[in-house]
């Protein structure tokens, strides 16, 4: 049995438009095992990326209880989130956002600036080619973002994620500007990653990319209508 690596309690999500208020999430309760490989689907406006937001630490929510790694996070101060952002996630967007005038190398490297203190130049250089050829390019590390396809493009963004090691990756319709064959290399990609041991959480709305996960949950109207790792009742989804 994996290792509770994330717990979500009775979560909401308000947001409030001058005296409007509104609810995106309600009443969200799930739990997430280290090492797990897991789907958030759902149709636009299901409220998914909003919970990916609160699971990455990019937002907090205005109800329940988030606990990441045995920490509760939902309120603490906002150094204390950056860090746990920058040390234990990473994050893929549909968007790769890649600086363009910048290497491949100095794409991926750039987050050590922030996090590696003390790290040496020469040693980030070399954990950025690492990071590189573990997405199978290795020899494209001098290459700008124009001379990349865009899975190549992608696959920079993903070492970019990596390159602090982090035990979870978080990917948002990652495949979104992707054609088709590109886009089943990329989803390889993350099952190869979550075979090494990372915790991989991805939204989309393609039930195609759904099923390359090991456990897909449903979202409906900002709440869990579906979760194949415990029973939703009827009144969670009416609540």
């Amino acid at each position: 049995m994996s290792q509770e690596l994330i717990k979500l309690v009775n979560i909401g999500k308000t947001y409030f438009l001058g005296e409007i208020s509104v609810p995106v999430l309600k009443g969200i309760s799930l739990e997430i095992g280290k090492g797990e490989y897991v789907a958030l689907m759902g149709a636009s406006g299901s409220g998914k990326s909003t919970l990916m937001n609160i699971l990455g630490c990019l937002d907090r929510q205005t109800e329940g209880d988030y606990f990441f790694d045995g920490e509760e996070v939902g309120r603490i101060s906002g150094d204390r989130r950056a860090k746990i952002r920058n040390k234990k996630i990473g994050f893929v967007f549909q968007s790769f956002n890649l600086l363009p005038r910048t290497s491949a190398l100095d794409n991926v490297i750039m987050p050590l600036n922030y996090t590696a203190q003390g790290l040496s130049s020469s040693e980030a250089r070399r954990r950025g080619i690492e990071a590189l050829k573990q997405v199978g390019l290795g020899e494209r590390i001098d290459h700008f973002p124009s001379q990349l396809s865009g899975g190549q493009q992608q696959r920079v963004a993903i070492a970019r994620a990596l390159i602090n090691r982090p035990p979870v990756l978080f990917a948002d319709e990652p495949t979104g500007n992707l054609d088709s064959k590109t886009s089943v290399e990329v989803m390889n990609m993350f099952s190869e990653l979550n075979a090494s041991g990372i915790t991989v959480i991805l939204v989309t709305h393609s039930t195609e990319i759904a099923d390359c996960a090991k456990r897909t949950i449903m979202l409906k109207d900002g709440r869990i209508v579906d979760d194949p790792k415990r029973a939703v009742s009827a009144a969670e989804k009416e609540a």
